[in-house]
């Protein structure tokens, strides 16, 4: 006889499937992981109640840089790029360890992100890190990018 459960003689199958239970368990934990993906990517500004006890949070300054020359700093509109340069020396005067975020859209000019860069550098801030979102497709080059056959 083939296979690995033992068949009495009254046609009881006496082995468990556990090929459903593990599908469904894989399909909960896919959804699991790409909702708590967006929930720690999207913020709303809270007013937390304070305890003797907590631990400080790392201050990030966060500059934004759009392809229609806005900039913004922490959700704050400014005028030009340069009113940077103040308000990062205020927060880092504010906070020793502060660590700025650059996020730019992918057709903002090299340039100006290298300005920023170097107006964050000269207000102090020396820990600067550049946001990317994931790729969808591993180690392939953006179309625009691909060399010709």
């Amino acid at each position: 006889m083939a296979g690995g459960s033992s068949n009495d003689d009254d046609g009881l199958i006496a082995g468990i499937n556990v090929t459903p239970l593990v599908d469904v368990t894989l399909v909960l934990l896919i959804i699991f992981m790409v909702t708590a993906r967006i929930i720690v990517s999207q913020g709303m500004p809270m007013d937390l109640p304070k305890a003797s006890t907590g631990e400080a949070l790392q201050q990030v300054f966060s500059v934004e840089l759009s392809i229609d020359g806005k900039t913004r700093v922490d959700s704050e509109n400014l005028p030009n790029d340069e009113a940077i340069t103040p308000l990062a020396k205020a927060a880092k005067a504010k906070t020793p360890g502060l660590r700025a975020v650059i996020r730019a859209d992918r057709k903002v000019e090299h340039g100006r992100v290298i300005h920023v860069l170097d107006l964050l550098k000269r207000a102090g801030v020396a820990k600067i890190a550049f946001a990317v979102s994931p790729s969808d497709t591993k180690g392939s080059l953006p179309v625009e990018t691909q060399p010709a056959k």
